[in-house]
């Protein structure tokens, strides 16, 4: 490689998990200890960009116009090291990364933004890896990221090995019209981020039958999207969602990631779908709120979030698209 900067960009959603990722088999891999489904959001994203340059000492990387240091440069350059190896290279990288949502906050930033580093720092290193290896390397960085790499609705299967633990599409964006109507109870970041929370799930009594019953709550819900089944679909989501944060109270130690606000939200989504409304929830490691709700309800669901609290801030999103490449190496000139 020479002197010059070798550079792409690239563009990821974050993703809703509809049947959780909670705990790893192997937390060097991010094996899961069971699989998942998730939706991409189509208007949440994470830009990145990394160039490679042989002039510099350190990998460098700015986060919303921030230059970091300590855990999430050191995090990063784990990631990249994993990459140089890849690509049988030395230099070191320079990362630019905005996010166009709070990060931090349980709203999938860590798999939108490893998700976005992996494609555009391989790019940029010359390697063209098929969706299935990028989902792979993707997950290295964030467990969640694999699920960000293919778009729309996907499955992320636990495996037993680093390539068969990957994530892909069984639906497209236009499948079904569901929309996240996202209620921002607290934007701040959390206490304990989520791969702390991976390595404490084995602590809680309730983990193994979590998992126990991972296999069937996956089929319910894949079997709902596939048929667009909302009462079913929202049956299985809530129920899972329920499940995780039950094991993260019940680890050591003990996880609260609900707010005050969170439950006035979940318990009146509850009574809403009981009068008809077609929306449920599901929480990721945050008290953010989750409204999955099919789209012509959108509008609903977000007014009468609006009537809980002032303080609650709304993004609203539909089925997202997959993780891709924006400034390509071939159209930048050294």
């Amino acid at each position: 490689m020479t002197s010059s900067p070798h550079r792409a960009s690239a563009r990821a959603h974050p993703n809703i998990a509809f049947i959780k990722y909670w705990g790893n088999t192997d937390n060097r891999l991010r094996l899961p200890a069971n699989g998942s489904i998730s939706m991409n959001l189509d208007s949440l994203c994470t830009e990145t960009t990394v160039s490679w340059d042989d002039t510099l000492v350190v990998d460098t990387l700015v986060l919303n116009g921030e230059l970091q240091t300590g855990q999430p440069l050191e995090r990063i350059t784990e990631h990249l090291d994993v990459i140089r190896q890849l690509a049988s290279i030395q230099a070191r990288a320079q990362v630019i990364s905005d996010s166009n949502f709070p990060i931090g906050a349980g709203i999938a930033s860590s798999a939108a933004a490893f998700a976005a580093l992996s494609l555009a720092a391989t790019r940029a290193a010359g390697l063209e890896l098929s969706e299935r290896e990028m989902s792979a390397l993707a997950r290295l960085g964030s467990g969640s990221a694999s699920r960000s790499i293919p778009g729309g609705f996907v499955q992320w299967y636990n495996g037993q090995t680093h390539e068969d633990s990957y994530a892909e599409s069984i639906a497209s964006t236009d499948h079904w019209h569901l929309v996240d109507v996202l209620a921002i109870v607290e934007p701040g970041h959390k206490r304990v981020v989520s791969s702390q929370g991976h390595q404490s799930a084995h602590t809680s009594d309730l983990q193994a039958a979590r998992i126990a019953g991972a296999s069937e709550r996956i089929a319910l819900c894949r079997r709902a999207i596939l048929e667009r089944d909302f009462p079913a679909f929202a049956r299985v989501v809530e129920h899972d969602s329920n499940l995780m944060h039950a094991v993260m109270m019940t680890s050591q130690p003990p996880l609260f990631y609900w707010a005050p606000l969170s439950l006035t939200v979940m318990e009146s989504i509850r009574e809403w779908r009981e009068n008809g409304l077609r929306v449920c929830y599901t929480l990721d490691a945050g008290p953010n709120v989750h409204c999955i709700c099919i789209g012509e309800d959108a509008d609903q669901v977000r007014s009468l979030l609006m009537t809980l609290s002032n303080t609650i801030e709304i993004r609203q999103s539909g089925p997202g698209g997959p993780a891709m490449v924006i400034i390509d190496p071939a159209q930048v000139k050294d």
